[in-house]
């Protein structure tokens, strides 16, 4: 988590998990803590696309 930031402002993103499986987030998300912007994790893989550039 210290080297990932947020693509937009390149802020911190602070993590809320939904669903775990010990030490590895399975659903999620990561939020950035300027913008407020919510990048998903689904499958334990975050997606840190802009939003204008994914899928519906």
């Amino acid at each position: 988590m210290d080297i990932v930031c947020c693509p937009l402002d390149k802020s911190e993103l602070e993590l809320e998990a939904i669903r775990r499986d010990d030490d590895e987030v399975l659903e999620g998300r990561l939020v950035c803590t300027e913008c407020s912007e919510e990048y998903p994790i689904e499958d334990g893989i975050p997606n840190l696309l802009p939003p204008d550039m994914r899928e519906a």
